[in-house]
């Protein structure tokens, strides 16, 4: 894992990889309320930021190649956290917004984005103090 802060009060970037496996994502479940934990995010919050980090995540398993990393690069910036999460897939596809993990990530993010790069799905999300837009 690799953090970079001069101080509190500043922008901090955690980037964390795990194998694309489910008995990882715990890890990046517990990473993510930490962060919201040190923003000073209420329980409510922390944990609708964990429910979203994970199911990105699953998102992200059910498309990732066999053996390959999953990697979650979260930025701390103000009163918000933003988390760009991707793996490497076979046929990267962004997921209907009429499905139910867009509803259920829509509904738990500030903003949120989906797309595929360089054969990689790559979800984008925010998560703001109280769920206001402040980043």
């Amino acid at each position: 894992m690799e953090t970079r802060s001069s101080r509190p009060t500043e922008q901090a970037e955690v980037t964390l990889t795990v194998p694309a496996d489910s008995r990882y994502l715990s890890v990046v479940r517990t990473a993510a309320a930490g962060l919201g934990a040190r923003l000073d995010f209420t329980l409510d919050d922390i944990e609708d930021l964990r429910i979203a980090v994970d199911e990105a995540c699953v998102l992200l398993l059910k498309q990732a190649r066999p053996e390959s990393q999953v990697r979650c690069e979260f930025t701390v910036e103000g009163l918000g956290l933003g988390v760009r999460a991707s793996a490497p897939c076979h046929r990267p596809k962004v997921p209907p917004r009429d499905g139910f993990s867009w509803t259920v990530l829509s509904a738990l993010t500030t903003t949120l984005a989906m797309e595929v790069q360089d054969g990689e799905l790559v979800i984008s999300l925010t998560r703001s103090r109280g769920g206001d837009d402040l980043l």
